[in-house]
């Protein structure tokens, strides 16, 4: 947690953040978020991109609620966003799933894995 409290409307500056959030489009908000949570989940599949730390970061009960909250957010803004846009989170996101099954030592009946409520199955 950061030390740094929260902005409040005395606050220096707090007009120019929420003139600068409500200028950003809602689709890049989604968008952001889901790669946010696209990059959380791959730290904690364990593929963090520092050579050799890849498990000292892997917790796949962390991984699972981020993929299913990836999946929910794509499943739930799926008519908000282009397929520009949705098309390589959708990839994305398959991704890990499809890593995850790999990195459980029992992998999940196809249908059950994370955000697979929403996705379908994944086999891999």
């Amino acid at each position: 947690m950061s030390d740094t409290p929260p902005a409040s409307p005395d606050s220096p500056g707090y007009d120019e953040m929420t003139r600068d959030i409500a200028e950003v489009p809602a689709v890049e908000v989604i968008v952001t978020v889901a790669v946010n949570l696209m990059s959380a989940a791959a730290v904690k599949l364990g593929l963090a991109p520092q050579e050799g730390d890849g498990d000292k970061y892997k917790d796949l009960d962390e991984a699972r609620k981020l993929i299913h909250a990836l999946a929910g957010l794509l499943d739930g803004s799926a008519t908000e966003i282009s397929s520009f846009h949705a098309a390589p989170l959708r990839d994305g996101l398959k991704s890990l799933q499809l890593a995850f099954r790999e990195a459980s030592l029992v992998p999940d009946e196809p249908g059950h894995g994370p955000g697979e409520k929403y996705t379908g199955p994944i086999y891999g």
